[in-house]
């Protein structure tokens, strides 16, 4: 069993006992947080989207509060003298699903 739930604009497959990256979420680490906007629950073979889904919620536990990978950003104008390397570490919340409701 595992449903698609979205958070921070983006899709996640959450598995009961796994561990997933979501965006920052407000919340200390140990606490616990719902995914109530469940896109789909998979169940075996049948599926359930849309208005079947929609009373669905994922429960979770923040397990840690972090940052990502340096990501570089690099710009550069050929001729010009212009170079410039910036870069970014996004923040992250990751997550341990316990059980689908």
């Amino acid at each position: 069993m595992y449903a698609v739930i979205e958070s921070g604009g983006k899709q996640y497959k959450a598995i009961p006992g796994g561990l997933i990256d979501v965006e920052t979420l407000a919340g200390e680490v140990g606490s616990s947080v719902q995914f109530d906007k469940v896109l789909a629950l998979v169940d075996g073979g049948q599926v359930k989207t849309g208005a079947a889904a929609q009373g669905s919620i994922v429960k979770a536990t923040i397990t840690v509060q972090d940052r990502g990978p340096k990501t570089l950003v690099f710009k550069f104008k050929r001729k010009k003298q212009y170079k410039r390397t910036i870069g970014h570490r996004q923040n992250f919340t990751r997550v341990k699903i316990t059980e689908i409701v």
